[in-house]
């Protein structure tokens, strides 16, 4: 266990998703409301973590955090 500075998304996967997430998965939507924005979301979400599981592997190794 290794304690981590209070911000440093360097050093969080987490951030490497939502970078990706935002630029690739929602670069072009506009959606109509809030809930269309959440379904495609979540959509895009499942769609990464089913089919592009190495796309994960390599956030967690971006970040020398891989065990």
């Amino acid at each position: 266990m290794e304690k981590l500075p209070a911000y440093a998304p360097k050093l969080n996967p987490v951030e490497y998703l939502w970078g990706y997430w935002k630029q690739h998965e929602l670069a072009n939507v506009c959606p109509r409301d809030l809930w269309q924005l959440s379904h495609c979301a979540t959509r895009a979400l499942r769609r990464i973590r089913g089919k592009r599981r190495r796309l994960i592997i390599a956030f967690w190794k971006q970040v020398e955090l891989w065990l």
